[in-house]
C-alpha cells in the first residue's frame, strides 16, 4: 500500500457518491498540470472501464470492480504493456460521518506516494469545491436543465460540460460531425436544423476559432466568420424554439487593448481596435434572443487561468525552466480568471434570472504584468529575472496581434458579479495558480 489519502466533505453520503457516478466526473478529477487526457470515461462504476491517453501513445485503461454503492468501488489497471511492469489498484471509500462524508482512497502501486500525494490532494479539494458550489447553486433555484452547449470539447467546454453533468444537468453537446453518442447532435453553424434545440432548457455558445495566432488576413477572417454567423444562427433559433435562456461566450477585448488605469464595467463604453470591433459585433449577434424575450448573457472573459490552455499554456513551461519574467515593463494590467471561477460564472448565468446582458468575467482584482510574473514565479519556486522584450511577441504574432493580445492593457472589474453577490472560489492569484499546478502548501 503505497498511499492513503482522506478527507471529509461537507455533502451528504449518497449525493458524493452519486457524483463520482455520473459522466464528467474522470474530468473533473484529472489534474490540469499532469499530460494526461480522457480518452473515454466509463459508462458505469460496476464493471466499466475508462481510458487515460499518456505521452508517448501509452493509454491507462482502467476497469471498474467491487462495486458496493454507497460506499465503494475499485479501480484496476487493466491495460497491456502497462499491467505486465505495474501493478495499480485504487480503492475508494466513502462513509457517512453524520451530514458528511469521509472519502478515502487507497492505492495499492509500486509507486511511491509522494509522487501521487498533490494529485490526490487535487482531486479532494476539487470535488468539495464543486460540490459547494453545486449546493449554493441549488439553493438559489438551480433545477436539473437540458442544456445545449457548442464547443464542448474545447478549453472552456470540456470542463463547463462535466462540471453540469456531475451537478445533474443534462448535457448535449452540438457538434459538428456525425454524432458519436446519445447526447450529441450535429450541428451545422450556417444553418442549424430546425429541432436541433427541441425539449432544450438552455443554450451555452462557446464555439469560435482561436484568436492566438499572427493576425493575417485569413486568421482575422477565421475569428469574426466562426463567431458572428454562427451566433447570430443559433440566436434565432433559440428565439424560433422558445429556449428561454442563451448564454454567449464574449471577451473583455471589447473594452479595447489599452485603456490606461481606467476601471473598466459592464457600463463601460467599446474600446477601439480589431478584437473590439469583433467582440461588439459577436455580442449583438445575440440580438434576434433578446428581442423575442429569451434572457441573453453574454460572458466576457478575461486571462482563463488553467494549464490545459490560454495563455498559463505558454508561460508554465518557461517560468519552470526558470526563463520567465515580465513582459516589457510589466505595467499591463492582466484581468484574470480561474477555470472553476469561469465555469461557475456559465452556471450562474443559467439559473440567476436577473443576470442578463454582458457580464466580466474576471477576477475581483487585476494584477499588472510584473506581478504575475512575480506570482507565478514564485508558486513554481523559480527566478524570474529575465525580462521578455516586446520585439519577441511582435515578432510572433505580427504588430496587430502583439498589440491587442501580448501588450493588451485592461483593469476590468466584475461589476455585474458584485452586485449578484457572486462569490469567488479564488479571489488572489497566487492560490489561484497553486491550484491548478499543485503547488497547494
Amino acid at each position: 500500500m503505497s498511499l492513503i489519502f482522506s478527507s471529509v466533505v461537507d455533502a451528504p453520503l449518497d449525493e458524493v457518491f452519486a457524483w463520482h457516478a455520473r459522466p464528467g466526473a474522470i474530468h473533473r478529477l484529472s489534474p490540469p498540470w499532469q499530460p494526461v487526457g480522457v480518452v473515454s470515461e466509463a459508462s458505469t462504476l460496476d464493471g466499466g472501464r475508462a481510458v487515460l491517453g499518456l505521452p508517448l501513445g501509452l493509454r491507462w485503461g482502467a476497469r471498474h470492480t467491487g462495486f458496493e454503492p454507497p460506499h465503494r468501488f475499485v479501480d484496476e489497471l487493466d491495460s497491456a504493456p502497462l499491467s505486465w511492469a505495474l501493478k495499480w489498484r485504487h480503492i475508494h471509500e466513502f462513509a457517512a460521518e453524520g451530514e458528511r462524508t469521509r472519502m478515502t482512497d487507497r492505492v495499492e502501486t509500486p509507486v511511491p506516494g509522494a509522487l501521487l500525494r498533490s494529485m490526490f490532494a487535487y482531486r479532494h479539494r476539487q470535488l468539495a469545491a464543486d460540490l459547494a458550489a453545486q449546493a449554493s447553486a441549488r439553493k438559489a433555484g438551480d433545477r436539473p436543465l437540458t442544456v445545449a452547449i457548442t464547443g464542448g470539447s474545447g478549453f472552456v467546454g470540456t470542463a463547463l460540460w462535466s462540471f453540469l453533468s456531475t451537478a445533474g444537468h443534462r448535457v448535449v453537446k452540438l457538434v459538428r460531425r456525425s454524432p458519436a453518442a446519445v447526447d450529441e447532435r450535429r450541428w451545422d453553424p450556417g444553418h442549424p436544423a430546425p429541432d436541433l434545440l427541441s425539449d432544450v432548457d438552455a443554450v451555452v455558445h462557446l464555439a469560435g476559432a482561436s484568436i492566438a495566432g499572427r493576425f493575417t488576413d485569413a486568421h482575422r477572417r477565421a475569428i469574426r466568420s466562426s463567431r458572428i454567423g454562427p451566433t447570430r444562427a443559433l440566436a434565432e433559433l433559440a428565439s424560433a424554439t422558445g429556449v428561454p435562456v442563451f448564454v454567449s461566450a464574449s471577451a473583455i477585448g471589447f473594452y479595447g487593448a489599452d485603456r490606461g488605469n481606467e476601471e473598466l464595467t459592464e457600463d463601460s463604453e467599446r474600446g477601439e481596435g480589431f478584437l473590439a470591433d469583433v467582440v461588439a459585433d459577436w455580442e449583438a449577434a445575440t440580438a434576434p434572443a433578446a428581442s423575442a424575450g429569451v434572457r441573453v448573457v453574454n460572458v466576457r472573459t478575461g486571462l482563463v487561468q488553467s494549464p490545459d490552455g490560454g495563455t498559463l499554456r505558454l508561460f508554465h513551461p518557461l517560468f519552470a525552466a526558470g526563463l520567465g519574467g515580465r513582459l516589457g515593463d510589466g505595467r499591463m494590467w492582466q484581468s484574470w480568471i480561474g477555470m472553476d471561477d469561469l465555469v461557475d460564472v456559465y452556471h450562474r448565468a443559467l439559473y440567476d434570472n436577473e443576470l442578463s446582458g454582458p457580464v466580466n468575467a474576471v477576477a475581483p482584482d487585476a494584477v499588472r504584468n510584473s506581478t504575475y510574473a512575480a506570482t507565478l514565479a514564485k508558486v513554481l519556486r523559480r527566478p524570474a529575472l529575465l525580462p521578455v522584450p516586446l520585439s519577441g511577441p511582435r515578432l510572433l504574432l505580427g504588430e496587430q496581434g502583439a498589440r491587442e493580445l501580448a501588450e493588451a492593457s485592461q483593469l476590468v472589474r466584475p461589476a455585474a458579479l458584485a452586485k449578484a453577490g457572486h462569490r469567488f472560489r479564488y479571489p488572489d492569484l497566487e492560490p489561484a495558480l497553486r491550484h491548478v499546478l499543485g503547488r497547494v502548501r
